[in-house]
């Protein structure tokens, strides 16, 4: 992290806020694996939280839906395992920093982006 800040003095930029977008792990596997998609028109939806009016049907074309092949949990466990040992450490000596502001991305996205432009105002 030293390396960052010392290449962004260089050009005359400091890092002056870190977004850390916290959330428990529980949740995002709920979110992640949860989504299913319309592979021909991108559209998405969510078992829970959007669920297509057919299980399994796209609503517009009555088309089959697919699950990505990483939006399982044993996929998300590998990828949050390596974001954790990653991103800890620059968390923390950012925190040291004061410039960390913890987000609660739990929250529906209107509540988050109305913490985002909070912390940037």
């Amino acid at each position: 992290m030293m390396q960052l800040d010392e290449m962004l003095e260089k050009r005359g930029v400091k890092v002056d806020k870190v977004l850390n977008f916290a959330i428990d792990d529980t949740i995002l596997e709920e979110r992640i694996t949860g989504r299913w998609v319309h592979p021909a028109s991108g559209r998405s939806y969510h078992t829970k939280f959007a669920p297509p009016k057919a299980p399994g049907v796209d609503d517009v074309t009555g088309e089959p839906l697919i699950q990505r092949k990483d939006d399982t949990a044993a996929v998300l466990k590998s990828r949050l395992d390596a974001f954790h040992r990653q991103t800890e450490p620059v968390i923390d000596y950012y925190n040291k920093k004061n410039v960390v502001a913890n987000l609660h991305a739990e929250k529906p996205p209107d509540a988050v982006s109305a913490e985002v432009h909070k912390v940037l105002s």
